[in-house]
């Protein structure tokens, strides 16, 4: 334990933020199910969600990637009373929406915005779904870094019963990505900031086709995204032609996921960590830290380094620096990989980094 303290001033003490950054490629083979048959892809009793793991779910070794599930708002003109799970279809909605998208001042929940402009503007009332897991986002997905391809439409002409649809197999290839965000996102959310999904790299109010909120780790996507075909594989060589205007009406949450994953070419996307950190400069002084407290260090009370001959200066290694609150109790410990010899002649100036 310390019996000799330095204070350290603000002028020795420095913030800094570092974010780190690693890029996540999710593949339509592990979405679609078809990497480790359908053993990967869960669903509940519930029914309100899906969720996709990279591995066989029952596996010790499976993470979890996201969850998929739909929904629309009271308004939709898709919303009608006899639809399977009407109200858990109406409730997902609500509770995404007041969640990442707020109150207005009458104390009703908005509904989500096209182009994020919550006063004006067209609404996304027919929505999909997709929450990533904390694993793979970390703290929050780049800006700008987000690509998503989906077949939007069309027949698929070959491919096993849930088999993901490659170029060739639909109607049309469509790649959504958060172009431009870095500079040009939205901060009028209660879950923080969000981009605006777009078709194109230019931001046309017709492009825009989804939300992206980067510290939650959810992407909203409009349903009209999707034209002609959009059901769920049924058998080899056989899918479903429902439009997901009638998969919504007609069928459960699980159908809808099912249509979304077999269309889902590639995602890719950089997540975040950051990383705070203080550095401490602790400075030893000629006169500073030039004596032991270690037992050993004396001999018959004389200083054992100095031999003896008085006129020798006294010599100290310096092996840990500890980091010590207002009330002398001991916070924080840093080993250096070497003994510093410390003399009355020498000074030391130690860069000590504390992450959190």
């Amino acid at each position: 334990m310390a019996t000799t303290y330095k204070t350290i001033t603000n002028s020795d003490a420095v913030n800094t933020r570092t974010l780190l950054h690693e890029a996540i490629p999710i593949t339509g083979s592990i979405v679609s199910g078809t990497y480790t048959s359908d053993g990967n892809i869960k669903n509940y009793s519930h029914g309100m969600f899906q969720s996709v793991y990279d591995y066989p779910y029952l596996s010790s070794s499976a993470n979890h990637i996201f969850d998929i599930t739909v929904g629309y708002s009271n308004n939709s003109v898709l919303s009608a009373s006899g639809n399977p799970q009407h109200t858990k279809k109406i409730n997902i909605y609500n509770q995404m929406a007041q969640v990442l998208v707020g109150f207005d001042h009458t104390g009703s929940v908005r509904e989500f915005d096209r182009d994020g402009d919550l006063s004006t503007g067209t609404k996304l009332r027919e929505c999909v779904f997709l929450n990533f897991a904390r694993l793979l986002t970390k703290d929050e997905i780049k800006k700008s870094s987000f690509t998503m391809s989906l077949a939007t439409g069309g027949v698929p002409t070959g491919g096993v019963g849930g088999d993901a649809i490659f170029p060739g197999q639909h109607g049309s290839l469509l790649s959504i990505s958060d172009w431009n965000a870095d500079s040009g996102y939205k901060v009028n959310s209660p879950a923080g900031e969000y981009g605006i999904l777009l078709t194109g790299s230019a931001a046309a109010a017709d492009t825009a086709v989804g939300l992206i909120y980067y510290q939650a780790g959810v992407v909203v996507l409009t349903s009209s995204i999707f034209d002609g075909q959009f059901g769920a594989p049924r058998t080899t060589y056989e899918y479903d032609t429902s439009s997901i205007a009638a998969v919504l009406t007609a069928s459960n949450i699980t159908a809808s996921a099912d249509g979304l994953r077999g269309r889902v070419y590639n995602i890719e996307f950089d997540n975040t960590t950051e990383l705070n950190s203080t550095i401490y400069f602790c400075r030893a002084h000629h006169s500073d830290f030039n004596y032991s407290s270690n037992p050993t260090y004396l001999t018959g009370s004389k200083i054992r380094v100095k031999g003896n001959s008085k006129a020798n200066q006294p010599v100290s290694y310096v092996t840990t620096v500890g980091l010590y609150s207002a009330a002398n109790e001991l916070l924080a410990v840093a080993k250096l990989s070497e003994p510093l010899k410390k003399t009355p002649s020498n000074e030391l100036t130690l860069r000590v980094r504390l992450d959190y």
